[in-house]
């Protein structure tokens, strides 16, 4: 790797996951090699800005010959840490909460939903296998089940105060379904999905 992970744009780093998608569809394909001139045909993007992403991280190809697709999707799941499981946890079993337990792609990827918290506890003390524990067993479960990433998918009203119990208790990575932008300390990650903003976003587009 060329660069310290400070150096490299977050930008660059959110396009990777696309790299990695695009390059999985290629290999369950049987394609084995592909030219950044293919690649950002596929992207929709240039080959000099795939080529530039790469130079962050070293040289993943040969002039004229293009990438081995195995070599590269391999040396990009390394650089993204997805060569392993994540252990997460759900706060919030409502609608949304419950969505989110019952989608296979979280595990699929690697990201393993161990356990979910609430407020108040549901009937049901389990959803997909998962136990739904009260919120204020969040510290002893987050420790003891080695839990990294909290998914959040409670009112934007108590987000933050979830946000930071989450913190507190660990985690260093959150992703964020609450319409509000929280307060996060420099040593944890947070990535905000909030579907209306980009609605919103793309409804400037529509009457062009």
């Amino acid at each position: 790797m060329n660069n310290t992970e400070q150096d490299i744009p977050d930008i660059v780093i959110n396009r990777l996951p696309l790299y990695v998608r695009t390059l999985n569809d290629l290999k369950s394909m049987n394609q084995t090699t592909i030219s950044s001139e293919h690649l950002g045909h596929l992207l929709q993007t240039t080959p000099a800005q795939i080529r530039k992403d790469f130079s962050h991280f070293g040289k993943f190809g040969k002039q004229g010959k293009g990438y081995n697709i195995d070599y590269l999707l391999e040396e990009l799941k390394e650089i993204l840490n997805l060569n392993k499981s994540w252990n997460s946890c759900v706060v919030g079993v409502g609608k949304l909460g419950q969505a989110v337990i019952n989608y296979q792609g979280f595990k699929d990827e690697g990201y393993l939903i161990k356990v979910a918290f609430d407020i108040s506890l549901p009937k049901t003390k389990t959803i997909n296998d998962i136990e739904i524990r009260s919120i204020s067993d969040m510290n002893q479960y987050i420790k003891t089940l080695d839990i990294k990433i909290g998914i959040v998918t409670v009112p934007a009203i108590d987000a933050q105060g979830v946000i930071d119990r989450l913190i507190q208790s660990g985690v260093k990575g959150i992703l964020n379904y609450a319409p509000m932008k929280p307060i996060i300390p420099k040593n944890v990650s947070c990535m905000n999905i909030d579907p209306i903003l980009s609605l919103q976003s793309m409804s400037y587009y529509l009457d062009k």
